[in-house]
């Protein structure tokens, strides 16, 4: 499995900006469909957004659409979450997740290895 570490979450005013990066150990990044998830206090953990291991499509939840953007740099084997135009509905801890050659997916329970999360905030 690839360790995965989370990094780039704060506090941000709504309407905002945050870079979220996930760096991944080993020699095979580039073999892993990538995922965001987030998990707000006293919900479940939903899907973000996801990146294919290869050709690089991308999948969106429909609240994130045209706000946030994923990509990947596999030579410094890193995933990207671009978040723009914050809400407060955004605020949640943020994990990435690895599926080695998986397909585009929504179900966490497609992906294999998580980070430890990173917070992030947006105030009103």
């Amino acid at each position: 499995q690839v360790q995965l570490v989370e990094s780039g979450g704060g506090l941000v005013q709504a309407g905002g900006s945050l870079r979220l990066s996930c760096g991944a150990s080993g020699r095979t990044f580039s073999s892993y469909t990538m995922g965001w998830f987030r998990q707000a206090p006293g919900k479940e953990r939903e899907f973000v957004a996801a990146i294919m291991w290869s050709g690089g499509s991308t999948y969106y939840a429909d609240s994130v659409k045209g706000r946030f953007i994923i990509s990947r740099d596999n030579a410094k084997n890193t995933v990207y979450l671009q978040m723009n135009s914050l809400k407060p509905e955004d605020t949640a801890v943020y994990y990435c997740a690895a599926d080695r050659y998986g397909q585009l997916s929504s179900r966490s329970t497609e992906f294999s290895s998580w980070g430890r999360g990173t917070q992030v905030t947006v105030s009103s």
